[in-house]
């Protein structure tokens, strides 16, 4: 069920509706973590390819370890109203199952700052996945990225959140 929100609520949006960038600069600056992931699902075929000794192109995972980093770094240039942070941690983990021939990718990004990680984290977790897909689409072009979502942030004025499971959750945060 989708709750209605009005355009005050939304802090990407000025009293008159017009988009505009959050100004962060009376906020207190503070350690601020965000984790998010996501995954990727592919044919047995390309799922092989995985093995950086079966892909010509290399290896797969390293570079899109390599991928994700620079995605989060160049989030700001990619979502028009982000900040340009100054992020002092990006970790990328893979979880890899063999029984689904999937590939999960999470990323924690870190700063000290006056506005949030979650837009970096998530922007990780799709260019890694993305990169992924290209490295394989040569073998299967039915690859399935789904569920980016955002685990969990800290810091900030709206604290610390937990993603929950429950659809019908409702817990956002306007924190930036």
């Amino acid at each position: 069920m989708n709750a209605i929100v009005s355009n005050s609520q939304l802090t990407h949006f000025d009293a008159s509706g017009q988009a505009h960038m959050v100004d962060v600069g009376q906020k207190s600056e503070t350690h601020r973590i965000a984790v998010a992931s996501g995954q990727i699902r592919m044919s047995a075929a390309a799922f092989e390819q995985l093995q950086p000794e079966r892909n010509k192109k290399g290896d797969v995972l390293a570079i899109a370890r390599i991928a994700a980093i620079s995605g989060c770094k160049q989030t700001s240039q990619l979502i028009p109203l982000c900040h340009p942070l100054g992020l002092t941690r990006v970790a990328v983990d893979f979880i890899i199952d063999a029984s689904l021939f999937s590939v999960s990718v999470q990323v924690t990004a870190e700063t000290f700052g006056r506005t949030g990680v979650e837009m970096e984290a998530l922007t990780g977790v799709t260019v890694g996945l993305l990169t992924i897909y290209d490295m394989l689409k040569a073998v299967d072009k039915g690859m399935c990225i789904e569920n980016v979502h955002l685990l969990r942030k800290a810091g900030g004025k709206s604290g610390d959140w937990v993603h929950s499971n429950d659809a019908n959750d409702t817990n956002d945060t306007n924190d930036q």
